[in-house]
């Protein structure tokens, strides 16, 4: 059984963040809010109902877990070449179908380029994804050159 890469898991947490923590809340939980894609959100960017209930780092970290996992067996069902490759390769497209869901991966020409272990136009396909609710988003910028590092590596 393959594991979520660690690098993943770093990954994620550097680039989705505990956010919206209210300076009113003494328990220091996070609350729902809309991500710049316009999804609502919660803890570690996992999707959620706006009316979802504050929640804790660890009950973050358990979500993290959870969508990590999701997004591992995605990965590998549509990627199948990772299963056997260099870790970080895996962490990379992790953390993409992640960030961008299973739905994005499956579509896409990124796909078609891992796969085919094409990894020089895999990485230009990684840097494409970098927008956001219609507009380049800095933050998509800086994780697909960091998902481009570990993909090359």
């Amino acid at each position: 059984m393959i594991e979520v890469p660690a690098v993943a898991i770093t990954l994620a947490k550097q680039f989705e963040g505990f956010h919206r923590v209210p300076k009113f809340d003494p328990e220091r939980r996070a609350h729902p809010y809309i991500c710049p894609a316009g999804y609502w959100t919660i803890g570690y960017g996992h999707l959620c109902d706006p009316k979802h209930p504050p929640i804790t780092a660890a009950e973050a970290e358990v979500y993290l877990s959870r969508d990590l996992i999701t997004s591992l067996n995605a990965t590998l069902r549509y990627c199948p070449v990772l299963a056997t490759g260099p870790e970080n390769r895996l962490a990379a497209i992790v953390d993409f179908t992640l960030n961008l869901g299973a739905g994005r991966l499956q579509t896409s020409t990124l796909r078609r380029r891992v796969n085919q272990r094409d990894w020089a136009n895999a990485a230009q396909e990684l840097r494409r994804w970098v927008y956001g609710g219609g507009k380049v988003l800095p933050g998509l910028v800086t994780r697909r050159q960091a998902e481009v590092l570990l993909l090359q590596a």
